[in-house]
């Protein structure tokens, strides 16, 4: 009994997750005058791919998903790189800074990122003026600012990660002779890729979906605009098109969606290795 009821409410859950994306997968198929009709429903008898057709046609819509997409995938790289080695050092290492640093990573998780657009849009600006390539209406600024918001997260669930890891292990392989390099790469790092596709997928998610910090730092530069600039498009003073507002989302949804399935294997195996005894 018990067994059914749990199963129910994981479904009820499931359908009330999934219902957003279902409604906006169907509104991006639905005619124009389905969408605006008073009486919505649930399905289309009638559905169409013009909407989509608009979303594709906007000028620029394939720089603004390549911008997206190196944006991204180098806040993913760099974000698993620094986070792994920082949280292999706050896990291994005893230092007297350590609890600080900790809790200085949970207060920059409680900051409302609206909070610090202002601050981060003037030391961006400043920032530009010495180091090339991460000023404003460039796309190192995106990259900067959104792995600084993404490392106290990675960092924070992958020392979880690297705790479980039994310490015998690295000595085992100390004994044999493995330097530190060897062990952080080809032991500590396969063991701990669970956690490092966990936290890829929710750094590129962010990055992906950014919308404040793009608007807020690509001021001129229109060709380096990310993806979700591009919906802005379909808002319009008099009428905004929700069909190719739906659709643009549901195109942008789809690398998400591959970027998941790539990471998955890794989401679900557990740790392994043995220890030599």
């Amino acid at each position: 009994m018990r067994r059914r009821v749990a199963d129910s409410v994981a479904i009820l859950v499931a359908l009330v997750t999934v219902f957003p994306i279902y409604w906006m997968v169907l509104s991006a198929l639905k005619p124009t005058g389905e969408i605006l009709s008073a009486d919505p429903r649930p399905w289309t008898l009638h559905p169409t791919l013009d909407h989509f057709r608009s979303a594709l046609g906007v000028s620029g819509f394939g720089r603004y998903f390549l911008n997206s997409l190196v944006v991204a995938l180098a806040v993913v790289a760099l974000s698993a790189l620094v986070a792994f080695l920082a949280a292999v050092a706050l896990t291994r290492y005893r230092f007297r800074t350590r609890s600080t640093i900790l809790v200085l990573f949970l207060i920059a998780q409680m900051v409302p990122v609206e909070a610090l657009s202002i601050p981060l849009f003037f030391q961006i600006r400043d920032l530009g003026r010495t180091v090339p390539g991460v000023g404003l209406n460039t796309l190192g600024s995106l990259v900067l600012v959104q792995l600084a918001f993404s490392l106290p997260f990675a960092i924070w669930m992958l020392r979880g990660f690297v705790a479980a890891v039994p310490p015998e292990v690295e000595e085992a392989a100390t004994m044999d002779g493995a330097s530190r390099f060897t062990i952080l790469c080809r032991i500590l790092f396969p063991l701990i890729a669970p956690g490092l596709a966990a936290t890829s997928v929710f750094s590129f998610i962010t990055a992906w979906n950014d919308f404040l910090f793009a608007k807020t730092f690509i001021i001129s530069a229109t060709e380096n605009q990310t993806l979700p600039a591009a919906l802005l498009v379909f808002f319009k003073p008099d009428e905004n098109d929700w069909g190719g507002i739906m659709a643009a989302s549901t195109l942008m949804t789809v690398p998400v969606l591959v970027f998941f399935v790539f990471v998955r294997r890794r989401l679900v195996s557990g740790l392994g290795g043995a220890v030599k005894d």
